[in-house]
């Protein structure tokens, strides 16, 4: 009855690494598969620019030669020098309801990170604040969505158990679509959108979109600096970026805000495709496409993905403008909420505007350490 953990040396490994979380929730009532083709990717060091700037090393566990879970180690050596840290991360952690096994794998990434010189260890997270990050700990019985974990909730206790206390948490709000923007709102809108300094702009097509991908990138990579275990993107990871979101995005929500022709402020949106997802089982082909856009064509909830505001623009209802607008198409769309996506606890500003706008928090996801 002895675990074995193994790091991965073989592509047969790398497949049975990448597919093992179906075998483990394929009758989890709301756990989503991954695109596989996107998975595998994700973990090409050929392929994700993480590679090249981070010590990785990938394990699976066996019991009695029975595959039985899975981790990831890493250290983010460009994320270390900006904070002037010796922190590992572990990641892509899976297994069943083994707490020895779960133990094995964290004993095996702890001990990798010490020879690697780290005095601590966080985790979940992945090479950057774009994978996924963050133990759900409260709200199981809401929707996950895209590039979030939806863990079992087994998985809390055995860290605890292991010694990992809380290092930070991530707030989801739900903020219901209102039949009408609240007036305060549309004051706000009104004596922004007339100043000739700013334009709202809003789109139709996805076309007219691929211009403004680059910049919007280049502006988180400005504005999100200060954001827990953020690392700033390279070029060829905002390429990456854009390959792999331009196609899930809808082109009504999508807000920008540029001043003299530079984009200074941005909210995305997308439907939530849960249940196409689920449907397509993790394969785009040959009909999994479609039934991730008929998902997304008639889903109710609304996910917000990403947004900022540069700095000096901050404070000046860039934030209210993009919202009002946000609010109006997803109201004529027909949807019923919204979804926050992540909110660091630390983030009172965005934290207050949620509030504002009436939504309640029903999710809670966390990031656990452990000093070595």
């Amino acid at each position: 009855m002895l675990v074995e953990v193994r790091e991965i040396t073989t592509r047969r490994q790398l497949r049975q690494f990448i597919h093992l979380p179906w075998q483990m929730h394929c009758s989890h009532e709301r756990w989503v598969p991954p695109i596989y083709a996107d998975e595998r990717r994700f973990f090409s060091a050929k392929k994700n620019r993480g590679f090249m700037y981070c010590d990785t090393t990938l394990a699976l566990a066996h019991r009695n030669n029975n595959l039985s879970g899975r981790i990831m180690g890493i250290v983010n050596k460009r994320c270390n020098e900006l904070q002037n840290e010796k922190t590992a991360r572990f990641g892509y952690l899976e297994c069943f309801e083994d707490q020895e096994v779960a133990h094995a794998l964290l004993d095996y990434v702890e001990d990798w990170a010490r020879n690697k010189g780290m005095n601590k260890i966080v985790g979940p997270m992945g090479f950057t604040d774009q994978d996924a990050e963050g133990f759900l700990v409260e709200g199981f019985e809401n929707e996950p969505t895209i590039a979030t974990y939806y863990n079992f909730e087994y998985m809390i206790h055995f860290l605890e158990s292991k010694g990992y206390e809380k290092e930070v948490d991530y707030l989801v709000y739900n903020v219901k679509v209102p039949e009408k923007v609240p007036e305060i709102y549309e004051r706000i809108y009104n004596r922004i959108s007339t100043r000739t300094e700013f334009t709202l702009v809003e789109f139709t097509g996805r076309k007219a979109i691929k211009s403004y991908i680059r910049p919007i990138l280049s502006l988180m990579n400005e504005t999100f600096q200060h954001l827990y275990g953020f690392v700033p993107l390279e070029e060829e990871q905002m390429v990456h970026l854009a390959k792999r979101y331009l196609p899930l995005i809808d082109p009504r929500f999508l807000k920008v805000i540029t001043r003299e022709n530079k984009v200074v402020a941005f909210v995305l949106g997308i439907p939530n495709m849960d249940e196409g997802l689920r449907k397509a089982n993790g394969r785009l082909f040959p009909f999994g496409i479609f039934k991730i856009m008929r998902a997304a064509k008639n889903s109710k909830q609304l996910d917000l993905l990403l947004g900022a505001v540069k700095k000096e623009y901050q404070g000046r209802g860039l934030d209210v403008l993009m919202g009002t607008a946000m609010m109006r198409s997803a109201k004529n769309a027909g949807f019923e909420c919204l979804d926050s996506h992540h909110e660091l606890e630390t983030n009172v500003k965005v934290r207050a505007e949620m509030q504002r706008m009436g939504g309640q928090i029903h999710k809670r996801y966390r990031i656990f350490q452990k000093p070595l």
